[in-house]
């Protein structure tokens, strides 16, 4: 049977990631970015072996083109949002634990390194795209730069966050000011949900 894709189910309401992502910012980015893509992706797989797919097979499988534009989209979004919770007031005690606290401090030194390379990394990659922290085969955590629809599963390894540096993630809230919004959006990491994507 055909796989229809669908937008997946957001754990919050639209308003509740104000003031850093405003209410109108996700009717646009969620009920109309991503919905297209989904409904591209259910279009463009319709009658052809690829419905038969999941979307990491679609992902690994699809030549370059809209196929996987649509679908890399697809999983990019997905990951994205539901990465997010209500924004924490004491930023400066918002941070992970365990295992994902372990991982990072050795890849990156310390929590605070890794923020300081994964907010420098998506603030000056340019035009659109995405920076994933990723875990690779070893079981180490890394950063990739994934330029318009490209994502981890494309590269072999498992995205963990992600942050989406398109300019209609934060155009109508934050104009031009990329770094602005990266800084922003720390208050909104449930780290509890990035270390269950973990391996």
């Amino acid at each position: 049977m055909a796989t229809l894709f669908t937008l997946p189910v957001l754990p919050y309401a639209l308003q509740d990631l104000e003031p850093v992502i405003s209410k109108q910012t996700l009717d646009f980015h969620y009920g109309k970015h991503l919905q297209a893509y989904v409904n591209q992706l259910n279009a463009l797989s319709e009658g052809t072996p690829y419905a038969e797919m999941t979307l990491e097979e679609i992902i690994r499988q699809a030549p370059a083109g809209p196929l996987f534009n649509n679908a890399g989209q697809v999983y990019n979004h997905t990951q994205y949002f539901l990465q997010f919770q209500t924004p924490v007031v004491d930023e400066a005690t918002h941070v992970p634990s365990g295992r994902l606290l372990e991982a990072l401090v050795g890849a990156f030194g310390s929590f605070e390194a890794f923020r300081e390379r994964m907010t420098a990394a998506a603030t000056g990659l340019f035009g659109s795209g995405w920076i994933w922290l990723v875990q690779n085969e070893s079981g180490t955590l890394d950063l990739l730069p994934c330029p318009n629809a490209d994502n981890p599963v494309k590269h072999g390894v498992k995205g963990l966050m992600c942050f989406d540096v398109w300019e209609h993630a934060y155009y109508l809230d934050y104009q031009n000011r990329r770094a602005d919004h990266l800084k922003a959006l720390w208050r909104l990491i449930d780290w509890a949900v990035i270390e269950q994507r973990m391996g």
